[in-house]
């Protein structure tokens, strides 16, 4: 089993890795940005999630289907320019952490505002 700084590092190369070809290879609307959060991979290193967030969040399916069509095509470069094996099978997925932190955020604002608004 690989040591947990291994699936650290493995987990950042790929991150650089599938950016650099999304940023290359992909055109997305001009008003959509999207962006690799982070990459989990398995303990095993025969998978890897790459989380993706997508602005704005009507078009995320769809940036999110398109990416998962042309996984093969990113795999294979991928393979070709990484060395090491095994290179884990790849998936990608909404990242719904942001979304969830920006609510929370909208939430203590309000809350915040309430206790300004007591003490006036």
């Amino acid at each position: 089993m690989p040591s947990i700084n291994r699936i650290d590092k493995v987990n950042s190369l790929l991150l650089h890795e599938i950016g650099k070809i999304i940023q290359r290879d992909f055109e997305f609307s001009p008003n959509t940005l999207v962006t690799i959060t982070y990459v989990d991979t398995s303990a095993n290193l025969i998978e890897a999630k790459v989380f993706v967030s997508v602005f704005p969040d009507n078009t995320a399916k769809q940036i999110i289907d398109k990416l998962n069509r042309a996984v093969y095509v990113i795999q294979k470069k991928i393979n070709r320019s990484l060395n090491m094996r095994p290179i884990p099978k790849i998936k990608f997925v909404i990242d719904k952490n942001l979304k969830t932190a920006g609510r929370v955020e909208e939430l203590l604002a309000q809350i915040d505002e309430g206790k300004t608004g007591l003490k006036n």
